[in-house]
């Protein structure tokens, strides 16, 4: 099989055991402002199950820690603020920590949000999902901007109250297997339309994963070195699922 042809996507070949993907976006609703820019520092979410609500708590570290101007993420965009491999379990809450440079923009001029509480101790969002190991999730966190900032009297000071949404979405399922022997030197490839994926086994095991796939069938197909025969067949993928195959065995 050549791969000159097709897109390709290299996979990592393990799954983190007892690990999920976890994506964390921003979006936000429309909102009569020239912008509102918010500080956020930090994002923790809580795994505690049953217990005490205050231990628990896991950094997802950002990518970029820093100012994110609500409006440029409206009408169904949004941008990445994490990224990360958490533990699979159940996620109670996410606390959303600011930093103190929250401004609104109102006929170009800039005035400043006060956020009391949410720079020592976090805004804290009631949220609760299932990650499962070896799935992909997005989590959004979907601010309502033109509802956040409060005018404080005739005082002509702004506070930031914010109303904010959050809410997970499985990306695709995925598919873990073995293939041996690994003396075959066998290449994995996930074919759908036009997406084309590529895990290496791991040499000693032969195990192999694709993770974040679309619902649908994918055409797995096993590239060996000769003399060993190369195989394929159709997988079926669930959203939220992980899709554990039988040993493939490639014959010569």
């Amino acid at each position: 099989m050549t791969a000159s042809a097709l897109f390709v996507s290299c996979q990592k070949n393990e799954d983190n055991s007892g690990k999920a993907r976890l994506e964390i976006r921003l979006t936000d609703a429309p909102a009569s402002y020239d912008a509102v820019n918010i500080d956020i520092q930090k994002i923790l979410i809580n795994a505690s199950d049953g217990g005490n609500i205050e231990t628990g708590w896991v950094e997802v570290p950002l990518l970029h820690p820093g100012i994110y101007n609500l409006l440029d993420f409206r009408n169904g965009l949004d941008t990445v603020l994490a990224n990360a491999d958490v533990s699979a379990g159940y996620v109670n809450q996410i606390r959303l920590v600011l930093g103190d440079r929250n401004t609104v923009v109102i006929d170009g001029a800039s005035h400043e949000l006060k956020t009391p509480s949410a720079q020592q101790s976090g805004l804290k969002l009631k949220f609760k999902t299932e990650l499962v190991a070896g799935v992909v999730y997005r989590l959004y966190i979907d601010f309502d901007a033109s509802r956040s900032v409060v005018t404080a009297g005739n005082s002509g000071q702004y506070i930031l109250k914010p109303v904010i949404r959050a809410y997970a979405a499985a990306v695709g399922g995925s598919i873990k297997g073995v293939v041996l022997p690994t003396v075959a030197a066998t290449q994995v490839w996930a074919i759908q339309n036009t997406d084309t994926l590529l895990a290496l086994p791991d040499a000693v095991s032969g195990y192999y994963f694709f993770g974040g796939l679309a619902a649908g069938d994918w055409r797995l197909v096993y590239d060996a070195q000769t003399p060993y025969r190369d195989t394929a067949f159709n997988v079926p993928v669930t959203p939220g699922a992980v899709t554990a195959l039988d040993t493939v065995f490639i014959r010569q």
